[in-house]
Order: C-alpha cells, then structure tokens, then sequence
C-alpha cells in the first residue's frame, strides 16, 4: 500500500480552500473502508469508520493490536453520542460540559448501532470529542463516528508527530495527515460512567482533582491487569504493555542524590558491558548526569511539558539507538499521576525504590 501524505501545518502553504478540499479527501477515505493518521490535542490517532466492523479489524491489524482492546469513538458533536450510547448518565452531561471537547474519554453503555469489533467484543463504548480542529474536521467529513486508538504499533511509544506515525505506518494505511506538534503528548483521561461510582481507568491532562470539582466522588482503578489475566480490558491501555521504547528501561525512585548516584552508577556499569546508555532527566539535574545520551524532559516545576516530551524522548533513544535507559521518576498526583502511569508501563513497571 502506498500511503499518502497530507501536510497541512502553516508552513505547507495551503490555502484555507485547499486544506478543506484535502481533509474532505482524507473523511471520504475514512467512509470508503479506508484508514486515516490524523492529529488531536493529545497524541496523532489512526481513524476509521468505527461503524463499520471492517474498519476496525483493519485497525486492529494495521497496529498489531490485540482484538480486545477496545477502540475510542471519537465524535465532533455533543449531540451525537446520543446515536450511539444507551443511554446518557447525568455525570456524562456534566462531565462534556466541563471538558468536552477536550482530552477526555468517557466509557459508557452502547447502542446496538456500535460493533462489537469496535468495542472489543463489550457492550461499553469508549467516546471521545476531541478540540483540535483538524480532527473536527476529518470527524465531520467522515460521517461522525471515527474509531481511533493511536498512530502507532501496538506497545510502542504513542507519536506525537506525523514523523513516528509514518515510522510505524508507512505503508500500512491510506493517509497520514501531518499538522506539526501536538499540543498535550499523553493520551486523553478516561472515565468510566458505567459503575455505581465513576472511576478512572487511565489518567491523563483531565486530573482527578479536576473531576472533583465537578463530581461527587471519584474512584481511581488502581488494578494492574496481569497480561495472562481473561478479563478483558475495559479501556486502551489497562491490560497490554504500552509505550516501550526499544531499549530496556528502569525508573529510579528517591532523593535527588540518590537517584543520580544510582543512575550513573548503573549506566557506567552498563556501558562497560557494551550497551548505549541514556538518562531521562529533568532540567535541575541534568548536568549530574553521565550517559551516551543524557535528554532533558523538562523542568519539575512544568508538569505539562514533561508530559508533552515523554514519547518523543523515548522515540529518540531508538532513533539513538540506546540500549540501556534510566529515568527519574516523578510525583504520583496531579498530571504527575498520568506521566507515571505511561512511564511504568514503558519500563515494564521496572522501578527501584532507593
């Protein structure tokens, strides 16, 4: 398959007619069967039509990924999900109020009109409605209901540019839709509104102190699902290891000193063993570092860039070709919550407490 490529950033030189006339093209893509990478706030998403059952097979096979993790419907209308829940909770009205659109998921009862290939084989549906408008747009041209998980192979890091969507999917799907950079780098929150009290499945930018200020009570699901387990994972994410760079990697956890003398330590150590070595390191200690490749993630006092840069470093360690990798690790509340969760399930949930 030859896949196209369509640039739309402001650098392009696109007209505004022009890029409607090629986001069109890319929807009536989506409509025929076909597959489409395109940019959100979050991470770049690989769409299909999420009413149609071959669309999500083709989804599922194009990222290697397991049958039963189930897709996000991403819509571009509030009034559309009526279409396709069984019904509308009031904390789901309250909650698209608040965040819609925005980086947020809600799991919700479906609606016979979603396949089960979309849901995993559940009978929730996972629903988003994202603010970017490129991905607006495509939701639009392409009937409203687009299912997209994101634009990588399954388990490794999600692409937060059309340069990591291509490196995994060149040739596997019809158009990779490049808008630049996005905005946020992890993947949305999701909520699932289908228990007695809502619960988080995934952290994410919409943290838990922000859905308490428009709920009553919410419950975070701290279960780490075994991947030998037979329950099938409500939410991307809960059950298969996600994010992981190529080289191996382990999260030091402690004081500053000692996670520097831990970490260079180890990697010395490594390095005399053959391996590349490379530290995930925040701006107040980077220059304590001693590694091949030693990347700044960003400052600890700006959660919200350490969180826009964790994929991309871990894309750059491969482009690299780092064999061995240490991180700091971070504060577990907040957008902390929803760093360390990517981060862990990168390591394989290799951390040492010092």
């Amino acid at each position: 398959m030859d896949t196209i490529y369509l640039h739309i950033k402001k650098e392009s030189g696109k007209t505004d007619q022009e890029e409607e006339a090629a986001i069109r093209q890319a929807g009536e893509i989506i409509q025929s069967g076909g597959l489409v990478a395109f940019p959100t706030e979050t991470v770049y998403g690989l769409g299909g039509d999420a009413l149609n059952p071959e669309s999500s097979r083709k989804i599922y096979a194009a990222k290697g990924r397991p049958s039963d993790n189930p897709l996000i419907v991403h819509i571009c209308r509030f009034e559309d999900i009526y279409g396709i829940v069984n019904g509308l909770p009031e904390a789901a009205v309250k909650i698209a109020r608040a965040f819609w659109p925005g980086p947020l998921t809600m799991i919700l009862q479906k609606s016979e009109l979603v396949p089960r290939e979309t849901t995993g084989g559940l009978d929730t549906v996972a629903v988003r409605f994202p603010s970017h408008p490129v991905a607006q747009k495509l939701i639009a041209y392409s009937g409203g209901y687009i299912a997209a998980p994101s634009a990588n192979l399954s388990g490794r890091p999600s692409p937060t540019s059309a340069k990591y969507v291509a490196e995994d999917m060149d040739g596997r799907i019809d158009m990779i839709i490049d808008d630049g950079e996005v905005g946020i780098g992890l993947e949305s929150t999701i909520l699932d509104l289908t228990s007695d009290v809502p619960r988080i499945l995934r952290p994410g930018y919409i943290t838990r102190e922000m859905l308490d200020e428009v709920l009553e009570r919410v419950d975070i699901d701290v279960t780490i699902i075994d991947p030998e387990s037979r329950q099938a994972p409500k939410a991307p994410g809960m059950k298969y290891r996600h994010y992981a760079p190529k080289g191996k990697l382990v999260i030091a956890e402690g004081t500053p000193e000692q996670v520097i003398r831990y970490i260079n330590t180890h990697a010395e150590a490594d390095r005399q063993a053959g391996e590349k070595t490379g530290v995930i390191a925040t701006a107040e200690v980077l220059e304590q570092y001693h590694a091949d490749v030693v990347k700044c993630i960003g400052s600890r006092e700006d959660e919200k860039t350490i969180a826009r840069n964790l994929f991309s470093i871990l894309r750059e360690f491969d482009d690299d070709n780092v064999t061995s990798i240490y991180s700091e690790s971070f504060p577990a509340h907040g957008l902390g919550q929803a760093i360390m969760n990517r981060l862990l399930k990168a390591a394989g949930h290799r951390i040492v407490r010092l």
